[in-house]
């Protein structure tokens, strides 16, 4: 996941993955869902969900279809693993500005899709992605953490982060459309690209993949004056899930784990766990199943809806407004966290935030589901910390609000 170029940055470069989590907006959802998911209680270990047909087209709104170029067979990066993120451009042919109000995330081949994320990269980006496209072979790059694309825009703080990209959505199992009843929507200028960003899983393919050719639907509006401009605000919780007492082996070490995670998905990546400490103003880790991060609201802006992102080893996450003060409020409770049921709450209403307020995300995950899940029961046990695959875990609470002038 990608910082988003605007007041709103993400806070720690951590969140460079999901949840990581394909573009818009955190596995999409509809507008109407106002209450947390609830649980399927299989835990089932990602089967795989098509998402939804869209809601009926409102007045003024058009449906623009996406798809990549052509199918796409996923292969282990060099440094091993099960897991491997592919970037894709997709150009949408605008000729004028438009407002993205909804989006949808079709993948083709669910067997493998862990998550989608969908970036809007404005027309002073485009020349870099293109030319970031045209010197990797085949279809795509690869691109943990991001878009994968390095530019020189001094505005981004992530070096990994297309100029000015911002991430308008995302895809997770159990997502559906994602849509609004405000006026409001991500913004895309003439000229704008969409980069298309997929986690592929390949823990359940018994070394044959297959190929995948998904597709992305937005719903666009020309807005107007009022019209609000969404964004992205992703709020990452370190991981430190230690082995539990009856495992043993060489990456229950964390040292250990995190070295193996740097193999497999590179520096940026393996350095997010001791870089989150720091963010989160922890001197050292605390190993446990239960862990917490305060983030400072940076600008006015308000919130919307959002969504919880972890992986396999999830059991709740909420995300609270100025926790212990007289004005506390959960904005977000998923207590019995489904990986196949990953969809964006919206708030019952939006809630007005500003500088000086705290945004507290917490997620309590479980080491004791490594045995039960056919894609882990057979992998080495591990001290789990943050990483983009799999087998690894997150802890995101990904927020979609609005900047305000005051």
């Amino acid at each position: 996941m990608t910082k988003p170029d605007s007041p709103l940055r993400r806070f720690g470069a951590a969140t460079t993955a999901l949840a990581t989590a394909f573009a818009v907006v955190a596995c999409g959802s509809d507008a109407g869902n106002t209450a947390a998911p609830a649980a399927s209680g299989s835990h089932s270990a990602h089967a795989g969900q098509s998402s939804a047909p869209p809601q009926p087209l409102r007045a003024g709104e058009r449906f623009v279809d996406l798809k990549m170029a052509e199918a796409y067979t996923p292969a282990p990066p060099e440094g091993g693993g099960t897991d491997e993120y592919r970037c894709q451009v997709i150009d949408p042919g605008l000729t004028k500005t438009a407002f993205v109000t909804g989006t949808q995330v079709m993948p083709e081949n669910v067997t493998l899709a862990h998550h989608a994320i969908v970036y809007a990269v404005p027309p002073s980006g485009a020349d870099l992605v293109r030319a970031q496209d045209a010197k990797i072979p085949g279809l795509g790059w690869q691109c943990f953490g991001g878009t994968g694309v390095v530019g020189a825009d001094v505005e981004s703080e992530d070096e990994n982060a297309a100029p000015g990209a911002t991430w308008v959505d995302t895809w997770a199992p159990g997502a559906t459309e994602t849509l609004f009843t405000q006026d409001a929507g991500f913004k895309l200028e003439p000229g704008s690209l969409i980069v298309l960003q997929m986690h592929y899983n390949l823990l359940t393919t018994d070394g044959k993949p297959g190929a995948d050719r998904s597709a992305v639907r937005l719903r666009l509006t020309d807005g107007t004056p009022q019209t609000r401009v969404l964004d992205t605000f992703p709020l990452d919780a370190p991981t430190e899930l230690p082995c539990t007492a009856d495992e043993s082996g060489p990456l229950c070490d964390r040292a250990t784990s995190i070295a193996d995670v740097t193999k497999r998905f590179g520096e940026e990546v393996g350095e997010t766990a001791d870089r989150q400490l720091e963010e989160c103003g922890q001197s050292a880790p605390k190993p446990g199943n239960t862990q917490t991060c305060d983030h400072e609201v940076p600008a006015p802006m308000t919130l919307f809806a959002g969504f919880g992102h972890m992986h396999l080893l999830g059991r709740a996450i909420k995300v609270e407004l100025n926790p212990g003060k007289p004005n506390a409020q959960v904005v977000l409770d998923v207590p019995q966290f489904d990986f196949d049921n990953q969809r964006l709450v919206k708030l019952p209403s939006p809630v007005d935030i500003n500088p000086g307020d705290t945004l507290r995300v917490t997620c309590t995950h479980d080491a004791g589901l490594r045995k039960l899940l056919p894609q882990l029961s057979k992998l080495p046990p591990r001290y789990v910390v943050w990483g983009d695959g799999t087998s690894d875990e997150m802890c995101t609470g990904i927020m979609t609000v609005s900047a305000r002038t005051s």
